[in-house]
């Protein structure tokens, strides 16, 4: 007999006979003669009632049975006597697979995140990160179909690389050498190798031959950040369009968080009610006004302008010409226009040097996408095509040329105008859990002094 998942006999429309299910005991209650036993297998939210009573031969290793063990059910498939369910399984065969210790850490009372974060081995085991990693399933599985719809080519770029594409030096190199024998031109690679912070200056030359690509794949960052929003290890969307500026960017990354949104409500709405029971109330509010309402887009001097008006005491001073701080993205969002920002067209002095440069020689054309409860979920920008503006562009900013040959040389061979984009994949999960910390939507997360599991 195949087993058959939780969820789905649970959206059962009639009782059945010789149903088998396997799972995790979440809690057992002991009657006189028979005990209720509440089964989890991951697949949903809701545990399936276990009806088993003494009839089994194996009934007193039944009634031994605590929090964490697994185990097969064999048995009819009937509607419920009890409230709170409407189907249950009258067990004739309960099988004991593990066993767990009345030492299992998990029971029935919650547990802080701050104490699930030492046992990440167990904690998807939980009702709240399981629900997470669901969300966090269906959303990959989501970006993988909003592409296919619009006929983008899903390609593979690098981990390992000699370059680092956003210049900030924030990298974790890669060697097969002891320390005292460490000389670049001795390792494997013979120069000096890194995990990658992102992939797109290889899409970029996909870009430049298949037309619109998206990548979709870890990326790394050796930034010494213990904050809510960072973690070293996470995982990146990036597609790249040929033919295509700024406004068309900014039109394909609205589009892309409103789908994105709409098709977790449509399809987790059972683990999305929990988050907007236990972390965030104001989640269906939030989510409805991000899937409703055309994006604010404001240029960056506008942005700067309305922070220095609002009269609001900031930790971080607003000026002309500093980046956004998550607080001036959050007040921009949440309390000025309510809805979600894009800024746009920022200083070239602090941004990268691949962004194109307008025409005021001063700014770049470059989009931020803020949302409320989290700031900027996306970056992105034409890129620049000009061969000599881009030359330049590396000069100024103490870049080496040579490293970057055949990025510059794809500007000499049919150059185009081209845009894209970086979606933190971790950050979407946050915006439509609520949860507020990256270290609660990543299974195992790598940050400063953390890489135990």
């Amino acid at each position: 007999m195949n087993r058959t998942k939780i969820a789905r006999l649970l959206k059962s429309h009639a009782p059945a006979n010789d149903v088998l299910v396997k799972g995790w005991v979440r809690t057992k209650r002991d009657a006189k003669n028979f005990s209720f036993l509440e089964l989890n297998d991951g697949s949903c939210m809701s545990n399936l009632q276990i009806v088993a009573d003494e009839r089994l031969p194996n009934y007193d290793e039944v009634r031994k049975l605590l929090t964490g063990s697994s185990i097969a059910v064999t048995g009819r498939l009937v509607p419920s006597k009890g409230g709170g369910q409407q189907w249950e399984v009258q067990a004739s065969s309960v099988v004991l697979i593990g066993t767990a210790p009345d030492s299992f850490p998990l029971q029935k009372k919650r547990h802080s995140d701050e104490f699930l974060r030492t046992i990440a081995h167990l904690r998807p085991r939980t009702n709240k990160y399981g629900a997470a990693f669901r969300i966090r399933s269906e959303l990959a599985y989501a970006v993988h179909q909003f592409f296919h719809e619009r006929d983008f080519r899903y390609i593979h770029t690098p981990i390992l690389t000699a370059l680092d594409c956003e210049g900030a030096g924030e990298l974790f190199h890669v060697t097969t050498l002891p320390p005292q024998e460490r000389r670049p031109e001795a390792d494997f690679f013979g120069v000096e190798a890194n995990l990658t912070v992102s992939g797109q200056l290889e899409a970029e030359m996909l870009a430049l031959a298949l037309g619109d690509v998206y990548t979709f794949g870890p990326t790394f960052r050796a930034e010494n950040s213990n904050t809510r929003r960072h973690a070293a290890e996470f995982w990146m969307i990036e597609p790249e369009m040929s033919f295509c500026d700024l406004h068309e960017d900014m039109d394909l990354a609205e589009e892309m968080i409103k789908y994105l949104t709409s098709h977790v409500m449509t399809h987790c709405a059972d683990d999305l009610n929990l988050f907007a029971r236990f972390v965030d109330k104001n989640l269906p509010g939030r989510l409805d006004v991000l899937t409703r309402s055309a994006f604010e887009r404001i240029t960056y001097a506008e942005a700067i302008a309305i922070l220095e008006k609002s009269g609001e005491v900031f930790e971080y001073p607003v000026a002309q010409g500093m980046d956004l701080q998550s607080e001036h993205e959050r007040f921009l969002t949440e309390q000025y226009f309510k809805r979600p920002v894009i800024v746009h067209d920022f200083p070239k002095t602090i941004k990268s040097f691949y962004m194109r440069l307008n025409d005021d020689q001063q700014t770049v054309a470059s989009m931020d996408v803020l949302v409320a409860g989290i700031g900027e979920i996306i970056g992105g920008s034409q890129r620049e095509e000009r061969y000599d503006i881009l030359s330049a562009r590396m000069d100024q900013m103490g870049l080496a040329r040579e490293k970057y040959w055949w990025y510059l040389e794809s500007r000499q061979y049919g150059s185009v105008p081209h845009s894209g984009f970086g979606l933190g994949f971790e950050r979407m999960v946050m915006l439509v859990t609520g949860i507020s910390n990256i270290r609660d939507v990543i299974p195992f997360p790598r940050t400063p002094k953390n890489i135990d599991f």
